[in-house]
């Protein structure tokens, strides 16, 4: 990969540094190529934003080539940059992420914008959200941004995605308005009270499939966060009833699903006295979330 130079600084124009770092890309499948290796230059450069191909790179020398060298490495084995830099965008917000946390993704925005909506139409006062499997608590956090009125509590069995999920709250500024617990939602969770919204992006791919997935999902993000046992719904069999227990009488919960699981998560809400209000659309016009309440 060039150019080097045994020189100790330099000035380069970057798109010399990355015409190869993008063709290295390319070779090993990477489809955002392009933008990826202005991400990646940025990092070597200890920086969070993308490198310009018209900029100039200051002081280059062996060290941020070495670095590079690794950065591109370890995204042509599948790597997202996400987990590079350690952290993901969301809902325009900042998420710092870890081994225990899932990777949050766009689609994952089509349960903000559902419950956001929803929230607003009850004017969002004073509302107690939950988060079952929090994670990064990118669900809660993000709802909680834009309800300056509600509180919310994100539960996880991990300690570690707990520790994360709390420390996003305070990089947030939210940490006054959000508590993060670990806990394994499908224990008894009645001292938790009940909630005006209800969050969860549950593990929902079937055993089978996890092999299926893009590298960066199946080697990056924590199997205990993706796999749903055979028919992918091993967590909804717990989940459900938890929110049938946990969800207020006027309240409604939001939940991801995977491709043509809505029958599925519908016929177990009806088993446990809810139903379904309505059902949303990912940007890729696939079911991604329902909106379950309580049977009136």
């Amino acid at each position: 990969m060039h150019p080097n130079s045994d020189a100790s600084y330099r000035d380069i124009e970057a798109r010399l540094i990355l015409q190869p770092v993008v063709t290295a890309l390319k070779n090993a499948g990477i489809a955002s190529a392009n933008g990826d290796a202005r991400c990646l230059l940025g990092l070597a450069l200890g920086r969070d934003a993308p490198v310009l191909p018209h900029e100039t790179v200051l002081l280059w020398d062996r060290d941020k080539f070495n670095l590079l060298q690794v950065l591109v490495q370890r995204r042509c084995s599948g790597e997202p940059v996400s987990r590079l830099r350690g952290w993901r965008e969301f809902w325009s917000l900042r998420f710092a992420l870890s081994p225990a946390t899932l990777d949050p993704r766009p689609d994952s925005e089509t349960v903000i914008d559902a419950a956001v909506g929803w929230a607003r139409q009850r004017g969002g006062k004073g509302l107690r959200c939950l988060d079952l499997g929090t994670g990064s608590g990118c669900l809660l956090l993000a709802c909680l941004s834009e309800l300056p009125n509600a509180t919310g509590i994100g539960l996880d069995i991990d300690a570690d995605a707990v520790a994360v999920a709390a420390s996003n709250a305070a990089a947030l500024g939210l940490a006054e308005r959000a508590v993060f617990c670990q806990q394994d939602f499908a224990a008894d969770l009645t001292s938790y009270g009940q909630f005006d919204v209800i969050l969860s992006n549950p593990p929902y791919i079937p055993t089978a499939d996890i092999t299926m997935l893009a590298a960066d999902v199946r080697h990056f993000d924590p199997i205990a966060a993706l796999d749903g046992g055979d028919d992918g719904l091993d967590c909804w069999r717990f989940l459900v009833p938890q929110l049938a227990v946990m969800l207020a009488e006027a309240g409604s919960a939001f939940v991801e699903i995977g491709a043509g699981q809505g029958p599925s998560v519908c016929d177990l809400a009806a088993a446990n006295h809810l139903q379904l209000v309505t059902s949303y659309k990912d940007l890729a016009g696939h079911e991604r979330c329902l909106q379950l309440q309580k049977e009136i």
